[in-house]
């Protein structure tokens, strides 16, 4: 579909982008998720197929090998995630703008590849303290997943001049609003992008 645009949100974890993301969902009815395949085991109440598709390690191979994915990384070793062509082209036909909450090497890979057609939007904490509390307060890691983590965010922020806009994340309702004006100035074609 030519009119069927890629909203795509990035950001080190922490930083908000899948509130952020929510949000968009919620109060915006044009636009679907672009649900992620990984090779993690589900975290408590995630849900195949609604949260991710959680394949195994041997079926993600299988599937870069047969070129399913628009874009994939192994975030961690023997930890894969990646965006199936098909989920796209899946929600492109049910007539919707698709919505993708992904780390950055895989928004830029699809930004490359869909230049024009997508909106690249970094999210990032008002600084990287705050954002090191964020990942410490959600209780959702272990000590040694938690340093990778932190490294892995110092990486990612580097990235942030790839993007087409960046979005500081430090008072939640500001950002909210924010990220639906850039959507609605996207779709609407207000805002060009290259």
């Amino acid at each position: 579909m030519e009119d069927k645009k890629l909203i795509i949100f990035t950001a080190p974890s922490g930083a908000g982008k899948t509130t952020i993301v929510r949000h968009l969902l919620r109060v915006r009815s044009d636009l679907a998720f672009s649900i992620s395949a990984c090779t993690r085991s589900p975290r408590y109440g995630e849900v195949n197929g609604l949260d991710y598709y959680f394949l195994s390690a041997d079926k993600f191979r299988s599937k870069i090998a047969e070129g399913d994915f628009l874009e994939w990384q192994m975030v961690y070793e023997n930890q894969y995630y990646g965006t199936l062509r098909s989920e796209v082209e899946r929600l492109w036909a049910l007539g919707k703008h698709v919505v993708f909450d992904i780390d950055v090497k895989g928004a830029w890979e699809i930004k490359k590849q869909f230049k024009k057609k997508a909106l690249s939007i970094f999210v990032k904490p008002p600084s990287f303290e705050e954002l090191r509390d964020r990942l410490i307060n959600r209780k959702t890691e272990d000590e040694k997943s938690l340093r990778k983590r932190i490294a892995r965010v110092q990486e990612e922020m580097t990235y942030e001049h790839k993007f087409d806009v960046s979005l500081v994340n430090s008072e939640l309702e500001v950002a909210l609003k924010q990220a639906e004006e850039l959507v609605d100035d996207f779709i609407l074609e207000k805002i060009k992008v290259v």
